[in-house]
């Protein structure tokens, strides 16, 4: 009797080992492991519209997948914020916009209308502050000067020259840094005599400066030149004739403290598939349909079989 209970108890106490063991492990994170981060990387923008947002979460989420921590900081009004903001570290990586960054870094300097042609100065100026700016997008999202079709006719506008006659009985809105751009306030003047009656401080590249004009707020809208709502409205860009405007490629901007092959080649790979034709098809989900920029980013990205 006493032999089989000790068999009996034996048996029950390698089984209650065994349990315990199998306790043990899955308290000390048995079963499937996390996959560690391959480090943090906060994504911010230079101005907080639809487009921006739309390639930040491109940036974010090609990281996120590949198996990087994101954070992010997408509601940086203009590039006055969001430039300290990337020198200091408070973000990594944002998107920018060719010709704008140089003029923004280098007031004295004289962007090119050709995209190549501002890659150097800007590299010369980026370097010194730690920063990289990877390959540029096929996608140029330049300034636009856009009045409504009546306003056209009615001043026979096509042309920005055209404007110079007639400015000064004109509203015109922009953003409120567009009084010290030299593509705007001092530009207009400079290059083309342009004095406006007013200028209203609204935004850049946002709805709200749209809306200002289709509401017959302002007479004359400083617009990005892949807002949807151009073509939607049949409102008419002037052209830029004294090329005024400079090339503004879409471009990654990166901190060197965060930036690794892997982290190129994924950013590279983003901007090798934006077009002017489809960020304005996406910036119309977002101003038009009111999608959000994140889904709209995710839905770009698979069908570029980027994720």
């Amino acid at each position: 009797m006493h032999s089989r209970r000790g068999v009996v108890l034996g048996a029950l106490l390698l089984l209650v080992t065994l349990l315990l063991g199998a306790c043990q492990s899955d308290d000390g994170g048995g079963g499937a492991e996390e996959t560690p981060s391959k480090g943090d990387v906060t994504v911010g923008v230079s101005g907080s519209f639809a487009e921006n947002q739309i390639v930040a979460e491109m940036y974010a989420q090609v990281l996120e997948n590949a198996g990087y921590n994101v954070d992010r900081q997408l509601n940086l009004q203009r590039r006055e914020i969001s430039q300290p903001a990337l020198e200091t570290g408070e973000i990594d990586l944002k998107p920018e916009y060719l010709g704008t960054l140089l003029a923004y870094l280098d007031p004295n300097a004289s962007p090119s209308s050709d995209a190549e042609g501002n890659v150097e100065p800007l590299n010369a100026l980026l370097e010194p502050k730690g920063l990289t700016m990877l390959d540029y997008s096929p996608a140029n999202d330049t300034n636009a000067f856009v009045v409504t079709k009546e306003t056209a006719d009615k001043h026979e506008l096509t042309k920005m020259s055209d404007l110079a006659p007639v400015a000064s009985q004109l509203r015109m809105a922009g953003p409120p840094e567009c009084e010290a751009r030299p593509f705007c306030i001092p530009g207009l003047r400079d290059t083309y005599g342009i004095t406006f009656g007013t200028v209203e401080k609204i935004g850049a590249c946002d709805s709200a400066t749209a809306n200002a004009l289709d509401a017959g707020k302002v007479d004359v809208a400083l617009l990005c030149s892949t807002q949807s709502i151009i073509a939607s409205k049949g409102w008419v860009v002037l052209e830029d004739d004294r090329k005024l405007q400079k090339a503004d490629n879409i471009a990654p901007v990166i901190r060197n403290d965060v930036l690794n092959d892997e982290i190129e080649e994924l950013l590279n790979g983003v901007s090798a598939k934006i077009t002017t034709e489809n960020i304005t098809a996406l910036n119309a989900k977002v101003e038009l349909e009111q999608d959000d920029p994140g889904a709209v980013a995710r839905e770009f990205l698979e069908e570029q079989e980027l994720t």
